[in-house]
């Protein structure tokens, strides 16, 4: 039997209803050959490109928030006037149409050039130097050209290669179904047409604040005017007796992800240590490529500790159910070659192991450079140090959080992004305080749970649907305020909790 043609999307330039769309909805049609997206704020009408320049999102499903619309994936966030993104992951601009209105009726125009004039930049820095090449640094370097700085940019990264989508390092790439060409977040040419400089393979051993000098290991210096630390964080390293030299991986860098896939090929059986969000995640990718797995993790049950036991039993069910074997409350005692003991006394085959096992912010330059630390490299609401004009951002930077009152780390990749972006303005002189909602993600073969707010303890958990039929939005709260929900496939909910939170912690601020 054929398949029926798919219903006609509307056609937007012959015309919408006023009264069709109330304010803060949205409505999916087409202009000649794009999909487009006409939205409603207030009395004002937007027209704007139906998917998020990130992982192509649907905007239509997405949340209009004042004279925004933010993707219902990841929370990428874009202008309705000018398609600008505003908020990282997406880092470029979606396109717009003119709208214009007849009585009661709103017609979608022409399409607009893309156009984003902007302020002088009120700080001038001579050169801004950016020390580690991951998702806080390649998005502040993006944000200063965007925001009209004109001076000297430089990556400076210890990895070989250029800033990547680390995400999908143990997602998509791991499981076989990203290309290689898929993963770097610039492409090669843009680096040269952006005028950013990248510095690769070469470590800094320590900064010289007062001096304003960067001094590297072997022994070169560089100057700069203004400096953002974004070094992340490195795996945990576990001494494992009797583990054979490159039999045991750890997941940080696309390096770190090729060697994993380059084992895969002739691997039948493989043990993940830890059930860590890159433990399980790194799990599913291989259960995708019909590898054998067992996780052997110390943990009561995955995730506990974040997303608390309702959502732990979940994701271990949802595991389980994909042939993945847990080995719980256990550690790795040894290994005997391809024979894996854990502390209960499981013998367990293994063609290699990976290592899951959390990581520690890389924290090691600011530490010899004399910078405040706490358990991270202490920043004040505007992500600068204690060194005035030295600046943080990402998995090393503990900064005061105006939604929990408490000075919080986090681990994520949309959070070290969004940090990379303000401490950018900042160097520029723009005062701007990083007031972000936490965001973050996880991919377990068909299920993503999303995650925003920042929880490290709760009194209460409120779950409203079922995350066994997969719909579900858990509530974490502490004295009846709510600090983060999860949800699974709740993906407008989920914005209209990142909402939430944002309103709350601006009454509270």
């Amino acid at each position: 039997m054929a398949k029926s043609a798919e219903p006609a999307k509307l056609d937007l330039t012959a015309g919408v209803p006023v009264a069709s769309i109330p304010s803060g909805n949205t409505v999916l049609g087409r202009v000649g050959d794009d999909d487009v997206v006409l939205a409603r704020a207030g009395d004002r009408f937007f027209a704007v490109g139906a998917s998020c320049t990130h992982y192509h999102g649907a905007l239509a499903d997405g949340l209009v928030v004042e004279n925004t619309v933010r993707c219902p994936l990841h929370h990428a966030c874009f202008s309705l006037e000018t398609g600008e993104a505003l908020r990282a992951p997406a880092l470029d601009p979606i396109a717009c149409w003119r709208v214009e209105r007849k009585g009661e009726t709103v017609f979608v125009r022409e399409k607009q050039s893309q156009s984003h004039p902007r302020r002088a930049p009120s700080a001038q820095p001579s050169s801004i130097a950016i020390v580690g090449g991951g998702a806080a640094g390649l998005a502040a370097a993006d944000m200063l050209r965007r925001e009209g700085y004109d001076g000297p940019v430089s990556i400076i990264s210890a990895d070989q290669d250029p800033p990547v989508d680390r995400p999908n390092l143990s997602k998509d790439f791991l499981a076989g179904e990203a290309q290689d060409d898929w993963i770097p977040l610039w492409p090669s040419d843009l680096y040269a047409e952006r005028r950013v400089e990248l510095v690769l393979g070469s470590r800094v051993s320590s900064i010289d604040p007062a001096g304003r000098t960067i001094l590297f290991e072997n022994g070169s210096r560089r100057e700069f005017g203004s400096l953002l630390i974004a070094t992340g964080a490195d795996p945990v390293q576990l001494t494992i007796p009797g583990a054979a030299s490159g039999q045991v991986l750890y997941l940080r860098s696309f390096a770190d992800s090729r060697a994993i896939v380059e084992r895969t090929k002739n691997a039948r059986h493989v043990v993940v240590v830890g059930a860590s969000f890159i433990g399980l995640e790194v799990s599913a990718s291989l259960r995708a490529r019909g590898i054998a797995v067992d996780v052997v993790a110390p943990d009561h049950l995955p995730l506990e500790r974040v997303m608390g036991t309702e959502v732990g039993r979940f994701v271990r069910s949802l595991h389980e159910a994909h042939g993945v074997t847990f080995h719980l409350g256990q550690t790795v005692a040894s290994v005997t070659g391809q024979t894996v003991a854990s502390s209960g006394g499981a013998k367990i085959d293994a063609d290699f192991i990976v290592v899951g096992a959390g990581v520690r912010p890389a924290v090691a330059i600011a530490e010899r450079s004399g910078l405040v630390m706490d358990r991270g490299i202490v920043v004040n609401e505007f992500l600068e140090t204690s060194a005035p004009g030295i600046f943080a951002a990402g998995d090393v930077a503990r900064w005061p959080d105006p939604h929990t009152g408490d000075r919080i780390r986090v681990e994520h990749w949309v959070v070290a992004e969004r940090q990379g972006q303000v401490a950018a303005r900042n160097m520029l002189g723009r005062r701007e305080r990083f007031d972000a909602v936490p965001f973050f993600w996880s991919q377990h073969y068909d299920v993503t749970i999303r995650y925003v707010g920042h929880a490290e303890n709760w009194d209460a958990v409120k779950v409203d649907g079922s995350l066994d039929a997969r719909d579900a939005s858990v509530t974490f709260m502490r004295g009846g305020r709510t600090l983060a929900v999860a949800t699974v496939s709740r993906d407008r909910a989920c914005l209209q909790a990142e909402v939430d939170l944002e309103h709350a912690g601006a009454a509270r601020s």
